[in-house]
C-alpha cells in the first residue's frame, strides 16, 4: 500500500511552485522598499509564548495547536502564528536595546490543527510584517499602505482593504459589557462557539459566519462608538494618512481580531474571489503584546497574509519557467559536443535542456515544444565538420547558423535570432 501524505499538508509540485517563489519575491521587493530586513524565525517555540501572546481562551489556544513533550520534558508547540515568534526574538535578542524601531518581515509554514477548507490547511503558509516602536498613526498609514502595494505589484485589482479600531485596554472592557449585555437577550441564536465564548472573547461573535449569529449580532453596538478620546484621534489621523496618499480604504465596523494582543487598528485584505474565506490578508496594531512576554513597554503593528490564498487569486496566471535553448544532437559525436555548450551556456547564465538518451530528432524536437523552448540548436555529424550549427527562434520563426561556441550562441540569442 503506498504511503501517502498527511491531511492538510501539502506538497507544492512545479508548476504551481514557480507562483509561490513570484509572490515570496514581490514580498521581498516591496517590503524592502519600506525598509524592512527579513528575519527567520525557528518552527517550535515554548507552548507558554504563545499561551500568553495569543490568549488562553483563544480558538487557537484552546483547539489548534500542534503541542507535544519533547525527549527533554518541555511543551512545545509548532508555531501557529508569526508574530509572537517575531517579538519573542526581539525581546530575547535585545534588539531594542539598539533601536526601539524594529522593521521586519518573516515568510514560511505555519500549523494549525482544524478542518482543512479552501486556502487553509493544517500546514499552511504566511508572509508577514512587524514595525516595532513608533505609535504614531503615520506608520499605521504605511503599513497599510505598503501591503495595498503588495498587491497592485501583483497585479491583483483585489483584494480591497477594510479597517477598524479596536480601542485599548482603557475603552475596550466598557465596549465589551455593552455588547455582552446586547448578546445576553440573543444568546440562543449564537453558535455554540460563541456561546462558549461569550464571557471570555464575545467580540469574535461580531465576525462570525454563522447564520444565527449573524442575525443575532445586527445592530450591535460598535467599538467605534465606544473609543476613548486617545483611540478615536488616532483611528481619525490614520484614516486621513491613508486619504493623504491616496490609499483606498473602507470601515467595517464588524471587524473583530482572533487574538488577544490586537488593539486599535485592526484590518483585513478581503476578495470577493474566494467564497466565504474572504480575508487574505489581515493584522493590526498590537501596544501591549511585547510587554505580556517579558519585553519592555514598546508600540507594535503587523500583518500577515496567506500565501496559499493568494496563489488562489493568481489562478489565472501562467508563472511557468521555459527554458532559453534546446540542443538536439544526432549522432554519438554530437552528444558530447551538446553536452558540452550546454555546460558552457548555463555558467554563462542562460537556461538550457538537451536529451540524454540519444533520441531521433523528431522525438527531440517534441521534447523541445514540450519545454517551449525560447530557440533550438540543431548538431549533428555535418555541423560538427562545419564548426557552425542552425539555431532557430521559436516564438519568431526566424534561424540563422552560429559557430558551436557559447559566446557566439549567447550573442545570437540575446541579439534576437
Amino acid at each position: 500500500m503506498a504511503i501517502t501524505g498527511i491531511k492538510g499538508f501539502n506538497d507544492i509540485l512545479p508548476g504551481e511552485v514557480e507562483k509561490w517563489q513570484h509572490i515570496e519575491a514581490t514580498a521581498r521587493r516591496v517590503f524592502e522598499l519600506y525598509g524592512l530586513s527579513e528575519i527567520r524565525i525557528p518552527i517550535l517555540e515554548k507552548t507558554e509564548l504563545f499561551c500568553r501572546s495569543i490568549g488562553d481562551a483563544t480558538d487557537i489556544v484552546e483547539k489548534e495547536m500542534y503541542s507535544f513533550v519533547d525527549k527533554g520534558e518541555n511543551k512545545v508547540t509548532m508555531r501557529p502564528e508569526g508574530t509572537a515568534s517575531v517579538m519573542r526574538a526581539y525581546v530575547e535578542h535585545k534588539m531594542h536595546a539598539l533601536d526601539p524601531v524594529a522593521r521586519l518581515y518573516y515568510m514560511g509554514p505555519m500549523f494549525r490543527y482544524e478542518r482543512p477548507q479552501k486556502g487553509r490547511y493544517r500546514q499552511f503558509h504566511q508572509i508577514g510584517a512587524e514595525i516595532t516602536g513608533v505609535a504614531a498613526p503615520t506608520v499605521d498609514a504605511q503599513v497599510l499602505t505598503m501591503l495595498t502595494h503588495f498587491f497592485q505589484e501583483l497585479g491583483l485589482t483585489e483584494p480591497s482593504l477594510q479597517i477598524n479600531s479596536l480601542g485599548c485596554p482603557c475603552c475596550r472592557p466598557a465596549y465589551r459589557e455593552a455588547l455582552k449585555k446586547f448578546l445576553l437577550d440573543r444568546i440562543d441564536k449564537l453558535c455554540d462557539d460563541c456561546k462558549r465564548r461569550y464571557d471570555t472573547n464575545p467580540l469574535r461573535a461580531l465576525d462570525c459566519k454563522s447564520a444565527g449569529c449573524q442575525e443575532a449580532t445586527q445592530g450591535a453596538p460598535s467599538m467605534l462608538d465606544h473609543l476613548c478620546a486617545e483611540c478615536g484621534d488616532h483611528f481619525d489621523k490614520t484614516r486621513k494618512y491613508l486619504e493623504l496618499v491616496g490609499t483606498p480604504y473602507s470601515i467595517n465596523q464588524r471587524m473583530v481580531r482572533g487574538l488577544d494582543y490586537y488593539t486599535r487598528t485592526t484590518f483585513e485584505m478581503v476578495t470577493t474571489m474566494l467564497g466565504s474565506q474572504s480575508a487574505v490578508a489581515a493584522g493590526g496594531r498590537y501596544d501591549g503584546l511585547i510587554s505580556s512576554i517579558g519585553g519592555p513597554q514598546i508600540p507594535g503593528i503587523g500583518f500577515a497574509m496567506g500565501v496559499e490564498r493568494v496563489a488562489l487569486l493568481l489562478a489565472e496566471k501562467d508563472f511557468s519557467r521555459r527554458p532559453d535553448l534546446f540542443i538536439a544532437a544526432l549522432g554519438d559525436e554530437a552528444h558530447p559536443e551538446a553536452f558540452r555548450l550546454m555546460s558552457a551556456l548555463q555558467r554563462l547564465g542562460l537556461a538550457v535542456e538537451i536529451d540524454y538518451e540519444g533520441k531521433s530528432l523528431k522525438s527531440q524536437m517534441r521534447r523541445a515544444d514540450k519545454f517551449n523552448s525560447r530557440f533550438t540548436l540543431i548538431i549533428g555529424g555535418d555541423e560538427l565538420a562545419r564548426g557552425t550549427a542552425p539555431l532557430k527562434n521559436m516564438d519568431g520563426g526566424s534561424q540563422i547558423d552560429v559557430n558551436l561556441d557559447a559566446a557566439s550562441i549567447q550573442a545570437a540569442m540575446t541579439g534576437g535570432a
